[in-house]
């Protein structure tokens, strides 16, 4: 690191930077300051950030190519947080030949994301694409990632004899110890957190089932609980409610009112009697109205007067003889 940032100070700030940095002004100024961090980012995303992460060796029954077939594989890890070409790069199995397998160039799939891996294939079998290599790593017993110049090892391993359809990795991606892993993972994370389910982790722990009974009985009766303070409170903020609206419809003074603040205040005796007899009086005020609408007809008998009786007429009723 403080090679690398030597280097760029010694680059970057030398004298005909800083005299064309004079001479152009506010623009060589900024052209300057892209650069840098250009370099600053290149720098921070190199080949020698790559990683041999696993392989296997013999491969009889597991992982298999995009041909259907089943050949040795390695997997190369980028252990930096930028993308990483790993096009123009050597793959090799001999250290006296470390130019075995030139990685093409220009390949979009050589450029490995952030904390990702890539799967090549020891098939010898190059005219397959640019991730099969062109040997075999069967009897081999070294491995060895080259930089593009040739000459400089990113990283190198030289491990043990194999064992068929078991591989062989860091136990953790890119840093951690060589040894046999217990599961195959190409292209994903060699340590892997399997996952327990809760009812196994929870039968594990409480085999006779008493916890299970109390912890279910528990949440029952708290839910219970809850309702009943839910109810509770929602029947005060109901009467609550309700006497308000009941303080704003009797008119102040009434003696019927009843303040809502604070205990309820009793009416006096002298203010029951005056309601009694306000409500008596408004209803025979009623009554009254009512009956001032209802028409009564009686019989009326005539009375007897001579003058209208048949037998003191004028004239006498002829009488025959």
């Amino acid at each position: 690191m403080n090679s690398m940032i030597r280097r760029f100070f010694d680059i970057r700030f030398s004298a005909p930077a800083f005299s064309a940095c004079r001479k152009f002004g506010v623009q060589g100024f900024v052209i300057l300051t892209v650069a840098m961090l250009w370099s600053v980012g290149a720098q921070g995303q190199r080949a020698t950030d790559l990683r041999l992460n696993e392989f296997m060796a013999i491969n009889k029954t597991n992982y298999e190519d995009d041909f259907g077939e089943r050949s040795s594989w390695i997997e190369i890890f980028n252990s930096s947080y930028g993308t990483v070409d790993v096009g123009g790069c050597y793959l090799s199995d001999d250290i006296n030949n470390l130019k075995k397998y030139p990685i093409p160039k220009g390949d979009v799939l050589t450029s490995i994301k952030p904390r990702q891996h890539v799967i090549f294939w020891a098939d010898n079998k190059p005219t397959h694409g640019t991730f099969h290599l062109n040997f075999w790593i069967d009897d081999t017993r070294f491995l060895v990632l080259t930089a593009g110049d040739g000459r400089t090892i990113i990283d190198s391993l030289t491990y043990p004899e194999q064992i068929a359809d078991v591989s062989y990795g860091r136990s953790e991606d890119g840093v951690g110890v060589w040894r046999f892993c217990e599961r195959t993972t190409p292209n994903t994370n060699n340590m892997l957190v399997q996952l327990e389910a809760a009812s196994e982790r929870f039968k594990a722990n409480d085999s006779t089932g008493i916890a299970m009974t109390i912890t279910a009985m528990t949440v029952v009766f708290f839910a219970l609980f809850l309702l009943y303070l839910a109810f509770k409170n929602i029947g005060r903020a109901a009467l609550w409610i309700t006497a308000l609206k009941g303080k704003k419809i009797i008119p102040k003074g009434s003696p019927a009112q009843v303040t809502v603040s604070g205990e309820k205040q009793q009416p006096s005796a002298g203010a029951v009697f005056a309601a009694i007899a306000y409500a008596l009086h408004r209803y025979e005020l009623e009554m009254s109205e009512l009956e001032s609408n209802v028409l009564t007809i009686n019989k009326i008998s005539k009375a007897y007067s001579p003058w209208n009786s048949k037998i003191y007429t004028l004239r006498e009723t002829p009488v025959k003889k």
